[in-house]
This record gives structure tokens, sequence and C-alpha cells, in this order.
């Protein structure tokens, strides 16, 4: 049996353990059933618990594992990415069955205003109100915390996972490896456009985690993140984050965005403001996304625009983040033309509900690796920030750093030791924790980072 497939018999088996009616089963009777090596197995069942494609129950002996979703048993395997997906419901399908119609005998359409003018907050509803409330309850955090905690926790995973997987839907070609190593290395001359659009994906999600907590959802916030998104990928660079004064045509689709720039920019309006009184921040965030790709409020950008600021809400109110992980791009492309066409979320609805369990799992995962929260690292969290920007902004020597700050004497040394640790993780794509610039970064990474 080849080990390509090992992780796909994993996932086949638990669909029919699922299919027969058990809910969950322990590694032994999986490594039993595919017959595979036990350490094999465990190394993929912790792979698939991360990308959220199983789920794990309890701990130690007790531990067992389940599907997520069922896995179809006809269909041949090369990766786990192709095995996954919503399981579409009737509505879903007919739907799609629905724009899979030539685009000839499909009638065209234009921009419908009363979309968004007749959604009233917190008595409207685009995402089934029940499936909104268990989703805020599966993706929030316990406690009091200020924003974009959640965020900046899993900061490091999340440039990578949403970086790449929206970009990936935007026809990006570039491996998850050519993200992890394009991270690392931060900008350089001869960047292609793929390479540059994972950047500009990464720190425009860098800018959201700092602008949320200090703005909040605010027209500035969303067209500062299409600039970010978009620079150095527009032949006008008077574009970026300006309303939009060209026409745009939607590609495989007979909608037709509105054209007036300032209904552009009054709906743009209006989309963000509806965005903040809406209590559910889930709903939100879906409210967001499907609004912004529907306006089409600049000239380009749109989708990945609406896709980061979904996440805004999320951020905000401290839920985990959307990355859209696993989404297959003809799955978003009929999932967003049915808003289009026919002001149809169905399909919308239910892709978003599962990508974003998905979400909720894999960085729930990675918060409980992390382990308890450090007291002392909690107790001094804005002196750290303060000291590292001392160091790597001001130049300061890390023991000055530490002294400017009049810390407890009896804490100094541990500080101090916290703080050289720190210092030595620091990197271009994990700065945004201490809003450091990458710029900044890099030039003290390149003095040999000075302590």
């Amino acid at each position: 049996m080849a080990k390509t497939h090992i992780a796909a018999d994993i996932l086949r088996y638990l669909d029919s353990v699922a299919q027969a009616g058990q809910e969950a089963v322990s590694a032994e009777n999986i490594t039993s059933q595919i017959g595979q090596k036990r350490p094999t197995v465990n190394r993929y069942l912790r792979a698939l618990v991360i990308r959220g494609a199983v789920k794990k129950l309890g701990t130690g002996p007790a531990t067992r594992y389940m599907a997520h979703t069922h896995v179809a048993q006809t269909r041949p395997t090369q990766t786990i990415l192709s095995t996954l997906g919503p399981t579409w419901s009737t509505l879903a399908l007919q739907l799609r069955a629905e724009l899979a119609a030539p685009i000839g005998t499909r009638t065209p359409v234009s921009y419908q205003r009363h979309f968004v003018d007749g959604y009233l907050p917190n008595q409207s509803a685009l995402l089934p109100p029940d499936l909104a409330d268990s989703l805020y309850a599966l993706g929030r955090s316990q406690g009091q915390q200020p924003a974009s905690t959640y965020a900046r926790k899993v900061l490091e995973q999340l440039l990578i996972d949403l970086s790449w997987h929206s970009s990936r839907l935007e026809g990006n070609q570039k491996s998850l490896l050519d993200t992890k190593e394009l991270f690392a290395r931060g900008r350089a001359l001869g960047d292609d456009l793929d390479a540059t659009m994972l950047l500009n994906h990464k720190e425009a999600i860098e800018f959201m985690v700092d602008a949320v907590p200090e703005y909040g959802i605010t027209p500035a916030v969303v067209r500062n993140i299409q600039s970010l998104l978009m620079q150095g990928l527009l032949e006008n660079p008077d574009s970026m984050g300006a309303i939009r004064t060209t026409v745009v045509n939607i590609t495989n689709s007979v909608y037709l965005p509105t054209q007036v720039p300032s209904l552009l920019e009054e709906m743009l309006g209006i989309v963000i403001e509806k965005s903040r009184q809406i209590k559910n921040p889930v709903e939100s965030a879906f409210f967001l996304w499907i609004h912004i790709a529907y306006l089409q409020p600049f000239e380009d950008g749109n989708k990945r625009t609406s896709r980061l600021c979904a996440n805004l809400p999320l951020m905000l109110s401290n839920c985990a983040p959307l990355s859209f992980l696993d989404v297959d791009a003809a799955d978003y492309a009929i999932a967003v033309t049915g808003v289009y066409e026919r002001l149809d979320v169905r399909m919308a609805v239910e892709l978003f509900a599962w990508t974003y369990r998905r979400s909720i799992d894999k960085y729930k995962v990675i918060l409980e690796s992390m382990g308890l929260p450090d007291p002392f690292r909690a107790r001094y969290r804005e002196s750290l920030g303060e000291a590292v920007r001392q160091v790597v902004q001001e130049g300061a020597r890390a023991d000055q750093a530490c002294a400017a700050l009049s810390l407890p004497a009896q804490d100094e040394a541990a500080f101090l030791a916290l703080l050289r640790r720190e210092l030595q993780s620091l990197e271009p794509f994990n700065c945004a924790r201490y809003r450091l610039s990458i710029r900044k970064t890099e030039s003290w990474i390149g003095k040999g980072r000075p302590l």
C-alpha cells in the first residue's frame, strides 16, 4: 500500500465507521484496519487533526478519532484535499445545476441594492440563526481579552494559511512549502506575481491584526486592506484603496456590478456600518464576505478583499479566524455566482460553515499545543512588547531596555531572559505581534541581532 494513500485510507475507514453509526474509534483500531504500523498511523492522524479532517476526542488511552466529513468512497485519491468538501444539501445541488447552464441561456442581472437595504441587523439573517450561534459558540475565546488576541496567538500559522488558501483561490501556483520559504526570506528583487500576491496577503493580515483593536471595522480599514493586497499588481497605482471609476466584468457570469462611483462608495459605507451593528460576529463575517464581493467596489482584488474582511468581526470578538481552508476553487466560484446572479446564499452558507468549522478546529489544536498561558509572560506582556521595540527600533541593548522599565528587582533577571528568548525567535514573518515593521525587523536581523 503506497504511503501517499495512507491519509485517504484513514479517512475512508473513519467515514465507513460513521456510516455504520459508530461515533469514534481508537488509533489501534485504525492501525489494524488499514494495515500500517502504529507510529505511521499516529503521524498521519496528528496531521489530519491539525488540518481539520479528523476530530480527536479524549486523551491518553481513551483517545478516539472521528471524521468531520464523509469521504467519497469511489473516487481515487491523490491528496487529502481532493477528498474533502461540504456535503451539499439538495437545494444547494439544485442551485449548482441551474448555474451550470450555458452562460448564453442565463438572464443578465445588475446590482440590486435592496439586498443590502432590506437587511436589518439582528432582525434579518443570511446564515440560519442556529448555525451562526453554534459556530460562534465553537469559535469564540473564553474570558475577556483585547481584540485580536486570538489572531495574535495563532498569527504565524494564520499568515501562512489565509495567505496561501486565499491566493490559491485566485489561481496562485505557489505551493504551501513555497509560501513558507517565501515568508521566511521576505521580499526580493525579481519576485514574480504569485510571490507578490502572497506577500501582499501577509502584510494585509498583519495590518488587520494591528488595526482592528485600534480602529475596528471602518471604510478606511477595508480600503487599506485592498491597497495592501494589490500593491505592485495594478497598472494604475492611484486605484489602490480607491473606489473604482472603471467598468468591471465578472468572468463566467451574467452579473454586471454597478458602475456608478458615488453609489459604490455609498453602498460600501452601508455594508460596513450594518456589519458593525450585527451582534453575532460569525453572521457579520458572512455578511461582509458576501456583500463586498457582490458590490465589487474596487478596480480589482474584490474577492480577496472580501475574504480578509470576513475576519474583521471575528478578530474584533476574539473568535477563531477564517482561513478558507481547503476550499475548492470551483465550489467557491459557483457559490459566489449564486449570490451574484440569484441573490441566493445557499451554497455560500454551506461552504462557509464547512470551512469555518475546519478553521475553528485547526486553531483550537494550535492553541492547545501551546499549553497554559505563562503567568509571568501574561503579567509583563505590554512591557515585553515595549522592550522588544526599544531593541529593534531604537538600537538599545536588551539590558538597557530592561532597566528602562523599572521592573521589581526580583523579576529583572527572569524578564531579561524572556526578552532575549523573544528577540532570538523574532523574524520578519512574526514581527507584527510587536507592532514592528518588516523592514525594521529585517534591518535589525541583518545587523546580526544585536542584543
